[in-house]
């Protein structure tokens, strides 16, 4: 007995030894599937209708499932800083008949699409200003952290897409590096 004391001894110990091991087996990886991409267009819309004119476009390279698409119509500039808004974005045109006109996107994994339409007491056609000399811009997002409204940042504050700028910064966009498509 005094022979097999010193081997539960030590098998104890070596137990004890291994199970107080702190060192979490934590793995850092590097998502490279989620990098934000950003163009600018002007489009020449193609009429459909007096009401409806339309853009679309195929993506290079088709999108990651969880990817998503923001496409921002500038409608102004404040000194020499454009003014952005997020499509859907409804402009009413201020005659009588109280018309407005939509601008709308749609995207899939293949491509996006922006629509241009109006009511149908006003015709986009007679009007080009309302289609003709229009800047976008399209915001592709990795949407793997978002949630209803936004993308939780991490001090717990949710991105509001409707702010440009606040997406340009939770994504880290440099606008300078932005091309025209």
């Amino acid at each position: 007995m005094k022979k097999i004391l010193p081997f539960i001894l030590l098998a104890g110990i070596g137990f004890l030894s291994f199970s107080c091991d702190n060192k979490d087996d934590v793995v850092v990886t590097k998502d490279y599937d989620t990098i934000s991409q950003s163009f600018d267009i002007n489009p020449n819309f193609t009429k459909v209708s007096d009401n409806l004119y339309r853009w679309s476009d195929a993506f290079i390279n088709p999108l990651v499932q969880s990817d998503m698409v923001l496409i921002y119509m500038q409608v102004g500039t404040d000194g020499d800083s454009p003014i952005w808004k997020l499509l859907p974005y409804t402009y009413y045109v201020g005659n009588p008949n109280n018309d407005a006109v939509d601008y709308i996107y749609e995207f899939s994994k293949y491509g996006a699409t922006i629509n241009i339409n109006s009511t149908s007491t006003f015709n986009l056609t007679a009007n080009p200003s309302y289609y003709q000399g229009k800047r976008f811009r399209v915001l592709i997002l990795p949407a793997n952290a978002t949630g209803t409204g936004g993308a939780k940042m991490a001090n717990n504050n949710v991105v509001d897409y409707k702010d440009y700028n606040s997406v340009i910064k939770y994504y880290n966009i440099d606008e300078s590096k932005i091309k025209t498509k």
